[in-house]
């Protein structure tokens, strides 16, 4: 057939096109060949925000109010709608946004009037040109009739959310890179957002970021599932500039202020303050699953927990009730949990590495104190790239399925039975769930603990406490001089652990050693 014959004909291709909508109009590959591109050019840091923005408070940003009514699709009955954020405070820098839709690919433009300003004077000095800091989606996760705000984008390669009746609390990240380090930390950041407009009766929907940082480049694409908890798979490329010295894949940061296991600040009334109260971590190779109660540190904390094929890892809030915190405010009892399992729908892992818990000194709430992240055991060099395919779901405690006794609070105080116990501290770990919930009071289950180095374990045993329906672990330990306490237990039945592994490590510098911090 003749090049003229065939006129009017549609190729394999197109016909396929044509069938699939939006699909081929713009993906993945896209992104991936624009962050593969700028990884060969010299890294330029994002034009910052006008001063007058950058210098808000907290309060004063919080005054600048989306419309709703200006939300993207609220007009085309979608579940699905997207509400911008405003530059300021520590939204520094602009975004790019853009829609994919039947007809292609659209650019979301800046436009002021989509805002409530406090007064008239901020008004008239936003820049018609100024964009958008990210975004946030809305689905009615409690009723048809009812927004919610679930998944918000915005700030460096942040990303926050939650499942239904929850408080927004932790957040992840795209990437991270040297946390915790002497170097000190870079923050790499999503420049450019694309998002597929789902159809009217979609509960899925497709969100792709560019990525962009002194040491890497990345593309990424985020299939969002809301609900009761929020799932999203994650597949990212990353594309190295120079080497890296501490990788983080797949970062959470949250806040730890205080909790049952430490001191209550001077002139504090509540309870606890805390965002998430441990970081669980499921290693799949040895099966275990292992549960650290965070710590707020008097010297920044670095801890490395090896693992030979990570199943899942994640910050997670176990302390579920108001009388918990009492503070009807911030209602850290609806914060959600997050937790990562590395290999997506295929369920190719990660390979041998660390996960990396970052305990940050701090004195206020505001602040975003603890960051936990799988650090590859393989080097990250220059001019490389890697693929990454996991999930992350936020939701309630129980989204990590976990099957044996959970540790639910931990206390630790200064021992008061005797003289002879010197400088030793009294560890109290009340587990429940799992293969406990069926057993009797008088059950022969028994305990399991090892200290680290230069730690004296005095003592440990079980008993079941019948009026919290708990076992409780009961520690006598003395810590090393100058060293931190470090230690790990276990609850036994026959001659195996029915319970997560507990794991704790107390640095000397602080009140409960007698050291002030």
């Amino acid at each position: 057939m003749t090049g003229s014959r065939r006129t009017g004909f549609l190729s394999p291709l197109a016909i396929l096109m044509v069938l699939s909508g939006n699909t081929l109009a713009f993906g993945f590959k896209d992104v991936s060949d624009k962050a593969q591109t700028l990884a060969h050019e010299k890294y330029e840091q994002p034009a910052q925000a006008p001063d007058f923005l950058a210098n808000l408070g907290y309060s004063d940003y919080q005054s600048i109010r989306f419309k709703p009514e200006q939300s993207l699709w609220r007009s085309g009955k979608s579940r699905f709608q997207v509400m911008m954020i405003p530059q300021g405070s520590f939204y520094s820098h602009a975004v790019k946004l853009n829609i994919i839709d039947s007809e292609g690919v659209h650019p979301v433009g800046f436009d002021k009037t989509r805002f409530d300003y406090p007064n008239p004077e901020m008004a008239k000095r936003i820049p018609a040109d100024l964009g958008y800091a990210g975004f946030k989606l809305t689905y009615p996760l409690s009723d048809k009739g009812t927004q919610n705000q679930f998944l918000v984008f915005g700030g460096a390669s942040y990303f926050r959310g939650v499942g239904a009746n929850q408080n927004f609390g932790l957040s992840g990240r795209g990437i991270a890179v040297d946390t915790g380090l002497p170097s000190g930390e870079q923050f790499p950041s999503f420049t450019e957002f694309w998002m597929e407009r789902p159809k009217a009766d979609s509960d899925v929907m497709v969100v792709y970021g560019l990525l962009d940082g002194a040491s890497l480049t990345g593309a990424y694409r985020f299939e969002i599932h809301p609900g009761k908890s929020t799932r999203m798979d994650v597949t990212a490329q990353l594309f190295f500039r120079s080497d890296i010295e501490q990788l983080g894949q797949a970062p959470l940061t949250s806040m730890f202020f205080y909790g049952d296991n430490t001191l209550r600040p001077r002139g504090e009334w509540r309870p606890q303050v805390h965002d998430s109260d441990g970081l669980l971590i499921n290693d799949g190779k040895t099966g275990e699953w292992l549960w650290r109660p965070l710590v707020n540190p008097a010297d920044l904390q670095l801890s490395y927990h090896h693992v030979e094929d990570v199943k899942g890892f994640g910050l997670i809030q176990r302390d579920r009730q108001f009388e918990d915190f009492q503070d009807n405010e911030a209602r850290y009892d609806r914060r959600p949990s997050m937790w990562v399992e590395p290999g997506g729908k295929n369920r190719e892992g990660w390979g041998k590495g660390e996960i990396v818990l970052v305990e940050i000194p701090s004195g206020a709430e505001s602040n975003d104190n603890i960051v936990a992240f799988f650090k590859p055991a393989e080097k990250v060099m220059g001019n490389q790239s890697r693929r990454l395919q996991y999930s992350v779901r936020f939701g309630e405690p129980g989204i990590t399925e976990q099957p044996n006794a959970r540790a639910l609070r931990t206390f630790v105080g200064t021992d008061n039975v005797g003289s002879n116990s010197g400088e030793a501290l009294r560890l109290i770990v009340d587990f429940e769930g799992g293969e406990l919930s069926e057993l009797p009071p008088d059950a022969a289950v028994v305990s399991h603990v090892t200290g680290g180095e230069g730690v004296e374990v005095m003592e440990h045993f079980v008993e079941y406490i019948e009026a919290t329906d708990v076992w409780r672990l009961s520690i006598l330990a003395k810590p090393p001089t100058e060293k931190p306490l470090t230690l790990r237990g276990t609850l036994n039945k026959d001659g195996k652990a029915i319970t997560e592994t507990w794991t704790y490590l107390l640095g000397p510098k602080t009140d409960l050693r007698g050291v002030s911090s």
